[in-house]
């Protein structure tokens, strides 16, 4: 048998006030949640109304009642049974009043399973089964009284008898359904458990999913932001020295063809420069499954090992070789920094002096490198422009950005602005414990 009702902690008022509201809000067939319930208590009901028919009728007999009212009352009471799911107390209560008429066997069964297996309070099922109990026995005790007594001989020799059958009778009779009910309400709650725990785990993997896929995004919208950057340190920076170079060769290339021929040169090393490093970056977004195609190089390139602070003289000389005045100074015992670190201050530098080809034609620039104790700190400077034609550089906006983006992730400091005479200033501090 199994009995239908919501799951509700605790005893009380309060816990049969919510098992009431719960089973008034039941879908189904009134309070059957499924018809095959409904089908099986009626079923149940027709058997008890039978029984309490035939018992009622013998009932009748016993005390000069007609017998037909005996079997009518006998039909009503067996048909409460169909009421079991919705109020246990109620047919349970039914079965006790009509233990003195020895009516209501299967009433009495099913009332209690029923009861102990709800959501009623165990206080409320251990006081109406100890009523149910004392009943049975009391009336299964006169009931031996009177078969038992022997007129020639006195009749409490009979007492302990009776009353040791009588007490395993009502044991019998009261103890196996109320224990079974109380099993099944237990395993119903422990299912109801981990149906809410199944649940709940659920739906921490749909947040952990969620998370995760949040995180992935974050991390690609990252890698692409990172990817830019460097593109537009390489790109920006060569192309911008190219610019200036085929600037300053069409000026001389009738002037002076050896200085031509050397600036023509010039800009094919910067120009295998550039394909290298974005060869280097473009491989790295390669699959394995696809092979990046082979991009023949001219000439082996001193820059294929990476940006790094031991190449920030080469880088200088660009510039200088470009016809800016650039002067570079290092402070401090040079060291390694590690390579991040490394590479985002010589990025830094990188932009910063593509910043004055693009908008400080003519002007003059310093770069100062300081190696301290737990940082390394770089500051470029540069003069107003002189007046020298500026080169048609287009410019996305996104330089000083990038360098603040580069500093920071490493827990550094980043300034650009203006300076008093004109010029520009941009400093950046990087701490060495991030490299």
């Amino acid at each position: 048998m199994s009995t239908t009702g919501a799951h509700v902690p605790g005893d009380g008022a309060g816990g049969a006030a919510a098992v009431a509201v719960a089973v008034a809000r039941r879908p189904g067939w009134w309070w059957w949640q499924r018809r095959r319930g409904f089908v099986l208590d009626v079923a149940l009901a027709g058997v008890s109304a039978i029984e309490c028919a035939f018992e009622g009728a013998t009932f009748a007999d016993r005390t000069g009642i007609l017998p037909g009212a005996g079997a009518l009352l006998g039909v009503l009471v067996g048909a409460v049974l169909v009421l079991r799911r919705r109020w246990p107390v109620a047919v349970v209560l039914v079965g006790i009043a009509m233990t003195p008429a020895q009516m209501g066997f299967l009433l009495s069964l099913v009332g209690l399973y029923t009861l102990a297996a709800s959501e009623v309070p165990r206080r409320i099922t251990a006081a109406l089964a100890g009523m149910n109990g004392f009943g049975t026995m009391l009336v299964a005790f006169l009931q031996f009284q009177d078969n038992l007594r022997d007129p020639d001989s006195s009749s409490s020799l009979h007492m302990p008898l009776t009353l040791v059958v009588a007490a395993l009778m009502a044991l019998g009779l009261t103890g196996p359904p109320v224990l079974l009910g109380l099993y099944v309400r237990a395993r119903r709650r422990l299912v109801e458990s981990l149906r809410e725990r199944a649940d709940g785990l659920e739906r921490e993997l749909e947040l952990l999913a969620e998370k995760a896929a949040e995180r992935a995004e974050r991390a690609r919208a990252e890698e692409r932001t990172r990817i830019a950057r460097d593109m537009h340190d390489v790109v920006a920076h060569r192309v911008s020295l190219m610019v200036v170079h085929a600037a300053a060769l069409k000026a001389v290339a009738l002037k002076d063809p050896q200085k031509a021929s050397a600036s023509a040169e010039m800009l094919g090393d910067m120009g295998r420069q550039a394909l290298t490093e974005l060869r280097q970056m473009l491989g790295v977004l390669r699959t394995a499954s696809a092979p990046a195609p082979v991009i023949p190089a001219m000439r082996p390139e001193p820059d294929a090992e990476g940006p790094s602070l031991a190449r920030l003289a080469a880088l200088v000389e660009e510039s200088q070789a470009a016809g800016m005045g650039v002067e570079l100074t290092v402070e401090g015992a040079q060291r390694p920094c590690g390579p991040r670190i490394e590479a985002t201050v010589y990025r830094v530098v990188q932009e910063a002096l593509t910043n004055v080809h693009k908008h400080a034609a003519g002007a003059n620039a310093v770069v100062r490198l300081a190696y301290r104790e737990a940082e390394v700190a770089v500051l470029i400077t540069n003069g107003p422009s002189d007046g020298t034609p500026q080169a048609a550089l287009p410019s996305g906006g996104h330089g000083l950005l990038g360098m603040k983006e580069r500093v920071t992730a490493h827990g550094g400091g980043f300034a650009a602005g203006p300076t008093a005479d004109g010029g520009f200033r941009v400093s950046a501090m990087v701490p060495l414990r991030s490299g």
